[in-house]
């Protein structure tokens, strides 16, 4: 370890610790300024190439008719095309709580009808006084 040192001195290098848990630690010399700045290069090139996937959401209510309905697949089916994924949440209030099978219905209606843009990513289920869909967009079948 001293020669290490009195090595990477000579050449107005750094020595760095590369694995320090290996028998016995496996040092380098190099300008660790330049290795920092190398990495975090790296780094940001490899964040440029990052998809960031955003998650949209469009809200209804059990008692949400069919004209609004629409509307909110066709803003949902936008959104599918430009990659995003979309939530679809249905609030509950008061006595509407007794019929989940009523919103159940609709998000498989919705799920139906974005089917040739979107795949149900996580099936429709009961948190609280809302049920949540996931809908991806759906992987391209090239032939």
């Amino acid at each position: 370890m001293r020669k290490a040192l009195e090595l990477a001195e000579e050449k107005g290098l750094d020595l760095v610790e590369v694995s320090p848990q290996a028998e016995p630690p496996v040092c380098r010399i190099m300008d660790f300024g330049k290795f920092q700045y190398e990495k975090r290069r790296r780094e940001r090139e490899a964040k440029k190439q990052q998809k960031v996937i955003e998650v949209k959401e469009i809200q209804l209510r059990p008692k949400t008719d069919s004209h609004h309905l629409g509307f909110k697949v066709r803003d949902a089916r936008g959104w599918i095309k430009e990659g995003m994924k979309v939530r679809v949440r249905a609030r509950f209030r008061g006595r509407e709580r007794d019929y989940p099978d009523i919103a159940m219905q609709r998000m498989l209606e919705i799920a139906a009808e974005l089917q040739d843009v979107a795949v149900v990513e996580q099936n429709p289920i009961m948190e609280g006084n809302t049920m949540l869909m996931v809908l991806a967009p759906a992987p391209d079948k090239k032939k």
